[in-house]
């Protein structure tokens, strides 16, 4: 049975590709901040194996949700789903180091999901002093680049990035104009293994490759982006 782990479960787009996973009878793990968060996100998927609990902003305790999911792992697939829009430094935590650590500390799946944004084609923010003054675009640009890292570094892993648009969550609005339904079939086509492998570190939206900003491709930053990382969190990527 594919088995999955999804950050970020207890609202929006984490919950949503959790039951579509469920309904199919695959094993879901999920994750949420806070026991209360946790108790939501039972109630929106009791069918799940486990939710664990792990506040995103505090290192230790994303280091301790790594140790907690390898405890039930491995997984097929792992979706870093989690993000935040506003607060310094908790969109640099929870959208950038939060999904590097826990890529690093976790047994490697088959498959990394970083989701981005449509908005990190304005992302300007690699400066490593400045890191953790990252706005939200600053950070989904880092997702993406983070994808292509790990796509170049693991060449037995699939890892992607991916913009679910402009949709009707907490984070995008009652408003928003695209289909969340979208969004979901792109997760669940990436955490299937559903590209070839000369996808792997490719952006997708709406279940196609998208091309991403010039500065998420230059393998030159991408590396500056992990040299920083690893010294912001004591964690390396480990060597293939």
């Amino acid at each position: 049975m594919p088995r999955f782990f999804i950050t970020g479960s207890s609202d929006g787009l984490g919950p949503l590709t959790a039951q579509r996973l469920l309904s199919r009878g695959h094993s879901v793990v999920l994750h949420a901040r806070s026991p209360t968060r946790a108790d939501e996100t039972r109630a929106k998927c009791p069918e799940a194996e486990a939710i664990l609990v792990g506040d995103l902003t505090s290192l230790d305790e994303t280091k301790a949700l790594a140790a907690e999911a390898n405890k039930l792992g491995p997984y097929d697939a792992v979706l870093h789903n989690a993000g935040v829009y506003s607060g310094v430094p908790a969109v640099f935590a929870v959208n950038t180091l939060a999904p590097y650590v826990l890529t690093c500390l976790m047994e490697r799946p088959r498959r990394l999901l970083f989701v981005s944004s449509q908005m990190h084609y304005a992302g300007r923010n690699l400066d490593g002093d400045g890191l953790q003054r990252s706005s939200y675009s600053d950070s989904k640009l880092h997702d993406v680049m983070l994808a292509k890292v790990f796509a170049r570094r693991w060449k037995d892993v699939g890892s992607f990035s991916a913009d679910p648009g402009w949709v009707p969550t907490k984070m995008g609005g009652s408003s928003a104009p695209e289909s969340i339904e979208d969004a979901v079939d792109t997760f669940v086509m990436v955490a299937f293994g559903k590209t070839s492998s000369a996808d792997t570190g490719a952006y997708f939206k709406k279940s196609r490759v998208e091309v991403p900003s010039s500065l998420a491709q230059d393998e030159g930053l991408q590396d500056k982006l992990v040299q920083e990382l690893e010294r912001i969190s004591g964690v390396k990527i480990p060597v293939q």
